[in-house]
């Protein structure tokens, strides 16, 4: 797994940002180095065909979901990769036209994602990215609208998972996490 070790090497860690207690985990280092985006990217890549891809009835991955906003770094590579579309999930009124909504708890209060309501076709597969699942109310919320609009959520992919929030068990979907952090 040296793709895995070279990933986890280009993190670097902020302690007490945004809050006092949090260790923010930044992956902006590895997409400043071309060599090590292209091995996360290709690590994704792999996984889903070699794997997610024989979660679909049909073998075909139709729609990568990206989650506002470092979702949107990487999904949309992924989906042009795989010749499936790419669909942004965002912040409740940063999306023109029709819109679903799906609320979800922060650690604050509540805040909503949407996504446009003709984005997903029913029937069609889809897989959900973002960097980071942590208590994993975000990530729940874009299975939701997925969901409304008939699609069928394979798996989520997220570069970093925080296990010790157990936010996987929450999604009632196989979640992928190229590393995963106890602290």
């Amino acid at each position: 797994m040296a793709d895995v070790d070279l990933i986890k090497s280009r993190l670097t860690s902020h302690p007490d940002f945004p809050k006092k207690g949090i260790v923010f985990l930044d992956i902006f280092p590895i997409l400043r180095d071309p060599q090590v985006f292209e091995a996360l990217i290709s690590h994704v890549v792999h996984h889903i065909t070699s794997h997610t891809i024989g979660l679909a009835p049909n073998n075909k991955i139709d729609v990568i979901v990206g989650l506002d906003a470092r979702g949107f770094l990487l999904g949309p590579i992924v989906a042009l990769r795989l010749g499936a579309a790419f669909v942004p999930v965002r912040k409740k009124g940063k999306l023109p036209g029709q819109c679903i909504q799906a609320s979800y708890e922060k650690e604050y209060g509540t805040d909503a994602f949407e996504m446009q309501s003709d984005a997903i076709q029913s029937g069609q597969n889809v897989v959900i990215i973002d960097d980071l699942i942590a208590t994993g109310g975000s990530a729940k919320a874009a299975g939701e609208l997925v969901r409304k609009l008939g699609g069928n959520v394979l798996e989520y992919i997220f570069i970093i998972e925080l296990l010790f929030l157990k936010a996987s068990s929450k999604l009632g979907t196989p979640v992928y996490s190229i590393i995963q952090s106890d602290d």
